[in-house]
């Protein structure tokens, strides 16, 4: 008997429509004849999933009980029994009522698959057992139920039913996957826009690999050797040193430019055990590489650039970056071709990036003007000298005559301008001399003697020192002026680089400092203002030199490193006007901050001014009327009138002292010295008190405070001051016969406790003057108080180490959420708030 092909429709969140996906490929192979039915299928609720059962033949369920409460299983006997070609099963990961036959559903889908027949089935990407940590630090869910990789990966086909995340949101919001009491909390919880999008992109990443085995298995199969450019991997070779965060983060940016890209780093080690010369870089660049979402890998090789091939080579890797030489001119004129090169003959058809950086000699330095040629030119004039002038006699003793000796002169004379040309004037006079004594010893007669019988033998050394000094006076004034063209460039691109660096936003003296400290090859630099450092660049030690260089009036650059010539010294007077410059324009920048910010206080100020000006004189005249006409010997009042006035007085004063005491507390919560005690408190002990000081009952409030939030860890009366104002804000503006409704949820060690009306709302634009004291968006009818209420409640929520935020409510209106941290007596039932079925985890 054949075994049956199992078919997985991967989701990467509940509500994406997998479950709707595998009902319709039910109906489509009915269609072309194959004998299909539903073993198991879970609507939960969905009208619309439901309806698409229609037409599809159903195995009853099995029923068991289990502490009394009525179970529903697939009845895998009955299907065996039925033999349907093809059987609808969902929820892949459920765990059987005990009692059944498995303790898994996907253990019934193997004993179904045995006996011959497709199976259908669905799963969600938090169900994966190897994803389960991720999904946890995603979502701050814990999965209990789960379901082996080898077991999905064993299956015959894997599609992922897709949804984007805003998509699958509306959805939640229209009540078209959880009813309408569960859309607020699963909406602000497990259903947030950035878990969605994580959620999908894992399901992707997860499928992707599994399609990357079963390519890399095809290619094993059938003996293909060859890259197939699927996707692109982007190899970064690391060498331990300091360029290697510059190459990474090349190689991710080369990456990303293809979907689904994927970066790799590789460090190679020699076999003798070697360790990296800057091994805590390599550190830092491991922790880089898992931050740019790639993979550090270690391998051991004596041939670097041959092992680094074979490493990109048995990853299939599409790219290859590595960094230029840091070895100088000579030593790869001496030591042949270097790793670079070797790569690139190595890499076949891997393109190879060499990408250079600061070790390289990219750094933005100035070039010092003081020999005009190099201590490398030099040295390589001299080694010409040696190697050349023994072999250029050799050459000459073969083939010499007695009537060669003017060539034999010409020779050494070519020899000597060759190598003043290379080295200048002390390489020339070098082999002015040992050329004049090798011309002397070897082919002058009487030869193999030193003397010189014939004064023109002598004129004729002269004439070789001359022309020695001709040509390096030559050479050594071309390299000067080149030199100096050089650093003129040099210092327009540092004038350049600083200006680029302010523009693009950087600090603009921090960046000045730092490009100062790089051109000039200094230690470390500071910029000290009114004697106190102000930035600084830089691991100057005790042993620099210390010069320092004033910027205007109130600052000063402390140099930390070698002196500075005369032109470098004029360069550093152009950087020393533009840091006076940027100084000023900073404390500029900062009056006009100061200046902003006591233009808010006067506005703030005048606010509380008009406020107080309406709001505290109405409750005021009340009651000073009140009260004089109490006192008042010539008005005879009779008793109700005598206590209507009393009642108008005291509900005054009361108002007067709610006043005063919110314009107290909003000044303490302005000045951070709200008096804040924090200790567990049950949502219930704050949320009845709230209702009872307002009044309202159940037909103006819904409660929905479910089992099993843990206590969250407030203040008990800010919190219920806090509810007190959401509350009478929420049943202020709610429609006739609408009711507020109150909600409490757990999540990820917080509390959320939801004010829901479904009033006119507050348009986006509008919602940043929310919190701002004073504000009564637009109210100018003085009944509503001085508009303290909701920035009060945002000061108590924070001064709890909590947040109040505003968001629609689906359908229409406005929802307040209140999030604090839950106390740390109710961690442990936190965590252990699971859920028994698949689509309905998220949603405590």
């Amino acid at each position: 008997m054949r075994r049956g092909r199992l078919r997985v429709l991967l989701g990467a969140a509940p509500g994406v429509g997998k479950t709707y996906t595998m009902l319709e490929e039910g109906k489509r192979l009915l269609g072309e004849g194959r004998d299909v039915v539903v073993g198991f299928v879970e609507t939960h609720g969905r009208r619309a999933t439901a309806a698409m059962t229609a037409g599809l033949e159903v195995v009853p369920r099995r029923v068991t009980t289990h502490r009394g409460m009525p179970l529903e299983e697939l009845d895998l006997d009955a299907l065996l029994a039925r033999r349907p070609e093809v059987a609808l099963v969902d929820e892949l990961a459920h765990t059987n009522a005990p009692g059944s036959r498995h303790e898994k559903r996907w253990q019934d889908v193997e004993d179904l698959l045995d006996a011959g027949i497709d199976v259908i089935s669905t799963v969600n990407t938090q169900h994966i057992e190897s994803l389960g940590d991720v999904v946890l630090q995603i979502t701050g869910v814990p999965q209990r139920e789960t379901i082996p990789d080898r077991v999905l990966r064993a299956a015959d086909q894997i599609e992922v039913v897709d949804l984007a995340p805003q998509a699958l949101r509306d959805r939640l919001s229209g009540g078209l996957v959880y009813p309408a009491e569960r859309i607020d909390a699963a909406l602000s919880n497990y259903f947030r826009l950035g878990n969605l999008t994580a959620l999908r992109e894992l399901a992707l990443l997860w499928l992707a690999d599994e399609v990357d085995s079963a390519l890399k298995a095809y290619r094993a199969e059938h003996g293909i050797s060859h890259k197939w450019e699927a996707r692109e991997r982007v190899v970064v070779a690391l060498t331990g040193g300091p360029e290697g965060e510059t190459l990474l983060r090349r190689g991710a940016r080369i990456a990303s430019r293809s979907s689904g890209g994927e970066l790799i780093a590789v460090h190679v080690t020699r076999p003798d055990g070697m360790r990296a010369r800057h091994p805590g870089a390599l550190d830092a660049q491991r922790t880089l590489v898992e931050q740019l979402g790639g993979t550090f890998h270690q391998v051991v090789g004596e041939d670097v650039p041959r092992a680094l091939v074979e490493f990109a080579r048995s990853v299939d890797a599409t790219q290859l970056v590595i960094g230029v030489s840091r070895r100088s001119r000579l030593a790869a004129a001496f030591s042949g071709p270097g790793i670079g090169a070797t790569v690139i003959r190595e890499s076949g058809d891997i393109d190879v990036h060499i990408v250079t950086h600061a070790a390289a000699g990219a750094a933005l330095s100035l070039p010092r003007i003081g020999g005009a040629l190099s201590r490398t030119r030099l040295l390589i004039g001299f080694a010409v000298a040696l190697v050349a002038g023994p072999l250029l006699s050799w050459v000459l003793l073969q083939f010499h005559t007695e009537t060669s000796i003017t060539s034999d002169v010409l020779a050494y004379q070519l020899l000597v301008i060759v190598v003043a040309l290379i080295g200048g004037i002390w390489p020339g006079l070098f082999a002015a001399v040992l050329s004049g004594i090798t011309l002397n010893f070897l082919f002058v007669a009487p030869v193999h003697t030193l003397t010189i019988a014939d004064p023109r033998q002598f004129l004729a050394l002269v004439f070789y020192v001359a022309n020695a000094l001709l040509v390096s006076y030559v050479v050594d004034q071309a390299a000067r002026r080149t030199r100096e063209a050089k650093r003129a460039a040099a210092e327009s691109q540092l004038l350049a680089t600083m200006a680029g660096s302010v523009l693009r936003g950087e600090d603009a003296l921090q960046a000045m400092v730092t490009r100062t400290r790089e051109a000039f090859g200094l230690a470390g630099v500071r910029l000290l203002l009114d004697g106190e450092p102000r930035v600084a660049d830089g691991e100057p030690t005790r042993d620099d030199r210390v010069s320092l260089v004033p910027i205007g009036e109130r600052g000063t650059l402390e140099l930390h490193g070698p002196d500075l010539d005369a032109s470098e010294r004029r360069l550093l007077q152009v950087i020393a006007t533009q840091l006076d410059a940027a100084i000023e324009h900073g404390a500029l920048a900062s009056a006009a901050e100061e200046a902003s910010e006591l233009a808010e206080t006067d506005k703030v100020r005048s606010a509380l001014l008009a406020a107080v000006g309406h709001d505290l004189r109405r409750p005021l005249t009340s009651a000073s009327a009140a009260i004089s006409a109490l006192r008042s010997p010539d008005l005879q009042l009779p008793a109700g009138e005598r206590a209507e006035l009393l009642d108008t007085a005291a509900e005054s004063l009361d108002s007067l002292a709610g006043l005063v005491t919110n314009l107290l507390d909003v000044s303490r919560v302005q000045a951070g010295a709200l008096a804040v005690r924090l200790a567990p408190v049950e949502t219930a002990d704050v949320v009845f008190p709230a209702l009872d000081e307002l009044g309202l009952g159940p037909g103006e409030v819904e409660l929905d405070l479910a089992d099993g939030v843990p206590p969250l860890l407030a203040d008990a009366g800010l919190l219920q001051r806090v509810v007190v104002n959401l509350l009478a804000n929420a049943v202020r503006h709610s429609p006739p016969g609408e009711r507020v409704r109150i909600a409490a949820s757990g999540f990820r060690g917080r509390v959320q406790l939801r004010v829901v009306d479904r009033g006119p709302g507050i348009p986006a634009e509008r919602r940043d003057g929310v919190f701002t004291p004073f504000q009564r968006l637009g109210d100018t009818d003085n009944e509503t108080g001085l508009g303290l209420g909701l920035a009060l409640s945002k000061g108590f929520v924070e001064g709890m180490d909590g947040t109040l935020e505003v968001e629609d409510t689906p359908g229409g209106g406005l929802t307040m959420v209140v999030t604090l941290p839950a106390a740390e007596a109710a961690g442990t039932a936190d965590a252990s708030q699971t859920t028994p079925a698949d689509e309905e985890g998220p949603v405590r």
